[in-house]
C-alpha cells in the first residue's frame, strides 16, 4: 500500500468529521440541559396537541441549526505545512490563524471514541509545552492520513511524504486482560471509591432539584431522616455498609483501569515511547525522551508480590501543572526488567542506587503528629454535634492506631538520593513514590521556611521543573542549602536541552 499525502497546501479533515463534530455539538448541549430535557418529557402527554406539534418543529430547527454548525465548522478547518510550521485556520464567525514550529509540538496523539471507530477515523490532537491543554484537535483523518501527518511534524521534513504499512512489530511491552485483573487489585481503592461518591453526590444533588421543581422535596428528606437514625443505632449496618462501600471500590478499580489501559501495548522506536492503550476512547501516544521532565516508579506491597511497578511519565506543561492523562501519562504492570530498561533508557542513573539514603528531619514527624491532633479535634465536634449515640467515639480507638501507622509510614517512605547528575526523591504511605529527575531538568529552586522551622532549622525544598514541583519537606537546614547551591550550579552550567 503506498499513498501520498501533500501537506504543502490547506487540507481539510474526512468528511465524516461532520458527523464528528455534530455528535459532539448534541453531547454538549444534552449534558448542559439533561435535567430541562427530563422534566420536559416528564410533562410531555399534558401538552396539547398544537403545542406539541410546535416542540417537534423547535426540535427539528434546533437539530438543523446544529448541523448547519457542524458543516461550517468543518469547512472552515483547514491546515498544512509551511517552512517547518504546522498552520491551522478555523472559525464560523470569527476566524483565527494558528502557527506552531515543528520544534514546539511535544506530541502527536491518536484517539478514538465510540463514533469515530464506528465511522473508522482518528483524532489528531497535537500538544506544545506552552499549553494546559491540546492546542490543535483534528477530529476526522483515515489512519494512514494521520500517520503521515505524524511522520512528517515528528521528521520535520516540509515536503510530501509516502505512507507504506509497517512490518509488525515486537512490543516492548504488551498487558493481557489477566493482568489488568492482577493490576486493578493493587490499584488505590480509596481513590476510586471517593470518585463513586463525588458522582454519586452529584447525581443526588441533581435528583434533589428535580423533585424540588415537583414539590416533592420533603420525600427524600424524610427518608434521609429515617436512614440516618437507623444507621446511627446499628453497628452491623456500619460494617455492611463498609463492606460494600469496599466492593464497590474494588469494581470501580476494576471498570476504571479496563477502560483506560485496555490492551495496553507499548512500543521502543527511536529513542522514544509509542503507547497504545484504551477500550471505549482509544488512544495512541508518543513519547520523545527530552521531552519527559522526570520520571516516577510506583509500588505497594501487592504490586511487589505480583512483580510489578507502575511509571508515570511526566512532560512539561505551562502555567499550573495540568493533571490530565494526556499531561501524566502511566504504563501499568511493568516488570522489573522493564523498569530497568526504561530507567538505563531515559537516564543513566546507576550510581544513584548506590548513593546513601538521607530522611527527612524529625520535625516533619511532629508537624504530622500535631496536624492529626487537630484533625481529630475537629472530627469529635462534628460527633458531638451530629451523632447521639456516644458509641460513635469509640471510632477514636481505631483512628488513632491507623493515624499512628500512616504517619510513621509516611515519614519512613520520605527520603532523597543524589549523585553528581540526578536525584532521587521518596515519598507515599501505603504506596512508594520514587521520583528520579536530573539536575538540569530544574528550572528553578526554593528553599521555604516557615517561623516554626527558622525555629528548628530546617527548611523546605521545592524544585519546580517544566512538568511541575518535586517538594522535599522539612530538611535540615545546612543540607537543605547544599542541595540548594548545588542544583543552581548543576542547572546553570549544564548544556543539555530540558526539553
Amino acid at each position: 500500500m503506498n499513498n501520498k499525502f501533500d501537506f504543502s497546501q490547506f487540507s481539510h479533515q474526512s468528511k465524516k468529521g461532520i458527523l464528528v463534530i455534530y455528535a459532539n455539538l448534541l453531547f454538549k448541549f444534552l449534558k448542559a440541559t439533561w435535567i430541562l430535557v427530563f422534566l420536559f418529557f416528564k410533562d410531555f402527554s399534558r401538552f396539547p396537541d398544537y403545542v406539541i406539534l410546535y416542540i417537534y418543529l423547535g426540535l427539528g430547527l434546533l437539530l438543523i441549526f446544529f448541523f448547519v454548525r457542524a458543516y461550517l465548522i468543518f469547512k472552515n478547518f483547514q491546515f498544512k505545512i509551511d517552512q517547518g510550521y504546522f498552520v491551522l485556520q478555523q472559525g464560523v464567525l470569527k476566524k483565527s490563524i494558528t502557527s506552531i514550529s515543528f520544534d514546539r509540538i511535544q506530541n502527536i496523539n491518536f484517539k478514538q471514541n465510540l463514533i469515530q471507530q464506528l465511522i473508522d477515523v482518528y483524532q489528531v490532537n497535537i500538544e506544545t509545552a506552552g499549553s494546559n491543554k491540546t492546542e490543535i484537535s483534528i477530529k476526522a483523518l483515515s489512519f494512514q492520513e494521520a500517520e503521515s501527518l505524524k511522520k512528517q511534524l515528528s521528521s520535520g521534513e516540509k515536503t510530501a511524504i509516502s505512507f507504506e504499512d509497517e512490518l509488525e512489530e515486537k512490543p516492548f511491552l504488551k498487558i493481557s486482560p489477566l493482568e489488568l485483573l492482577k493490576v486493578s487489585l493493587t490499584e488505590n481503592h480509596l481513590q476510586s471509591l471517593l470518585i463513586f461518591v463525588a458522582l454519586l453526590v452529584g447525581f443526588f444533588q441533581q435528583l434533589k432539584e428535580v423533585f424540588k421543581s415537583l414539590g416533592k422535596d420533603d420525600l427524600i428528606d424524610d427518608y434521609l431522616k429515617i436512614d440516618n437514625s437507623a444507621f446511627q443505632e446499628s453497628l452491623i449496618l456500619v460494617f455492611i455498609l463498609f463492606v460494600l462501600l469496599l466492593f464497590v471500590a474494588i469494581i470501580s478499580s476494576f471498570v476504571r483501569v479496563f477502560l483506560l489501559h485496555f490492551n495496553l501495548t507499548v512500543f521502543i522506536k527511536n529513542q522514544a515511547f509509542e503507547i497504545h492503550q484504551g477500550l471505549l476512547t482509544k488512544k495512541s501516544i508518543i513519547l520523545k525522551k527530552e521531552k519527559i521532565q522526570h520520571i516516577t516508579i510506583s509500588h505497594n506491597p501487592i504490586k511487589k508480590k505480583l512483580g510489578i511497578s507502575f511509571i508515570t511519565f511526566k512532560q512539561a506543561v505551562s502555567g499550573k501543572v495540568n493533571k490530565k492523562t494526556d499531561k501524566l501519562i502511566r504504563i501499568v504492570g511493568c516488570r522489573k526488567e522493564q523498569v530497568e530498561k526504561i530507567k538505563e533508557l531515559l537516564f543513566d542513573c546507576a550510581d544513584l542506587e548506590k548513593s546513601k539514603r538521607e530522611h527527612s528531619d524529625s520535625y516533619l514527624k511532629y508537624r504530622m503528629y500535631l496536624r492529626s491532633f487537630f484533625f481529630f479535634l475537629i472530627l469529635n465536634i462534628w460527633f458531638y454535634a451530629g451523632f447521639d449515640n456516644g458509641k460513635i467515639f469509640f471510632s477514636n480507638i481505631l483512628l488513632v492506631f491507623l493515624v499512628v501507622f500512616f504517619n510513621e509510614l509516611t515519614f519512613k517512605k520520605r527520603f532523597y538520593k543524589m549523585d553528581d547528575e540526578f536525584l532521587l526523591v521518596g515519598n507515599g504511605s501505603i504506596e512508594t513514590h520514587l521520583t528520579y529527575l536530573p539536575f538540569y531538568k530544574v528550572q528553578n529552586i526554593k528553599l521555604n521556611q516557615t517561623f516554626f522551622q527558622e525555629r528548628k532549622q530546617v527548611a523546605d525544598l521545592v524544585l519546580q521543573t517544566a512538568s511541575g514541583k518535586v517538594k522535599i519537606p522539612c530538611l535540615p537546614l545546612s543540607e537543605a542549602l547544599k542541595i540548594y547551591n548545588y542544583t543552581l550550579f548543576k542547572a546553570e552550567s549544564s548544556k543539555n536541552p530540558w526539553m
